[in-house]
């Protein structure tokens, strides 16, 4: 399994772009910002998206991405969420005032997309690819993601702060090779981490205390201009974990 870093920033500008990661060219893990560095060739191998949840830097080019392939696919575009992430994209996105329902378009019995439900915890498959989520804590239903192929594990912990069960899923699997985990502030805004129900410094190094395996360790989601600082804060307090702060294009093999 490849994994390719398209966004990993808790904002935009310049080179920043928002969460969104491709799995083996055909499956992309969120749909931030970061969705709209593929090359139109890069979005034709896509065959399915994995939503976390449905805040805007997470979902924000799904819609202009249905858009741009409309027309140019034989097959619907996949997009999987559990049914409360679904239910909000079709209330507040498509629903033919904010943009249209891609869903019924060029027909309900040809759409450019269709929405597939999944119920949290319940593992399905994807092209070889052992999928299951894990709900966490976040502001709004949120789901990580265990990612399983027969050469390896992949986990993307979505937008969290302290969740008990996605850390004893992770210690129940025989392997986990690589781990993307959020920490969207530094410890200087720990009262504001807790309030939006994202990790900073300490609250994440607690629970990769937790953690039973050793993994790659990419962080994602630093607020702007804050990256290195909360980077250093968590490299001080866990100096034997292998950390690095993702970034664009990087490539990973699992």
């Amino acid at each position: 399994m490849q994994v390719r870093v398209l966004g990993c920033s808790g904002g935009i500008g310049a080179d920043r772009h928002t969460t969104s990661f491709l799995l083996d060219d055909w499956l992309l893990l969120d749909a931030g910002t970061g969705t709209a560095r593929l090359t139109l060739q890069e979005m034709q191998p896509l065959q399915h998206v994995l939503l976390t949840h449905s805040h805007m830097d997470h979902i924000a080019a799904l819609p202009l991405l249905l858009d741009t392939v409309f027309g140019t696919r034989e097959s619907p575009l996949q997009v999987h969420a559990s049914g409360a992430v679904l239910q909000i994209l079709r209330q507040h996105i498509f629903n033919w005032r904010v943009w249209p329902d891609f869903s019924e378009l060029p027909d309900a019995r040809r759409p450019v997309v269709r929405f597939a439900e999944h119920s949290p915890r319940a593992a399905f498959e994807l092209g070889g690819h052992r999928i299951t989520g894990v709900e966490v804590n976040h502001v709004v239903p949120c789901c990580a993601y265990i990612i399983e192929t027969d050469d390896g594990v992949f986990c993307f912990s979505g937008d969290t702060t302290t969740t008990d069960d996605l850390w004893a899923a992770l210690n129940r699997l025989p392997r986990l090779d690589l781990l993307f985990v959020e920490c969207a502030f530094s410890d200087r805004e720990e009262q504001l981490a807790g309030v939006a129900k994202h990790y900073c410094p300490s609250s994440l190094a607690d629970d990769l205390r937790k953690l039973e395996h050793d993994p790659v360790i990419g962080v994602s989601h630093f607020k702007p201009g804050s990256e290195e600082e909360t980077l250093a804060q968590l490299q001080d307090l866990l100096p034997q974990r292998k950390l690095h702060a993702l970034q664009p294009d990087q490539l990973y093999t699992v």
